[in-house]
């Protein structure tokens, strides 16, 4: 009898090519994960830093108030 030609090796030939598909998007998935994780750290922070801050202060672009906010917010 003819069973369409493929018998077991057509679904050992289907599994391979899942698996080959699953470890293919791992493999997309770890190279998109790498590339955003390495931009944030390099990417510069929206937050002033503290040295930013104090400055901000000595030069009164900043009133005590809103200095110690911030400070707040860096610390913690």
């Amino acid at each position: 009898m003819m069973d369409g030609g493929f018998g077991m090796m057509g679904g050992l030939m289907v599994l391979w090519v899942l698996l080959l598909i699953a470890l293919l998007a791992l493999a997309v998935t770890g190279v998109v994960w790498l590339v955003r994780s390495m931009s944030r750290s390099d990417a510069p922070s929206s937050a002033p830093s503290r040295a930013e801050l104090d400055r901000r202060y000595a030069a009164g672009e900043i009133d005590r108030d809103r200095y110690r906010e911030a400070r707040q917010d860096l610390e913690g």
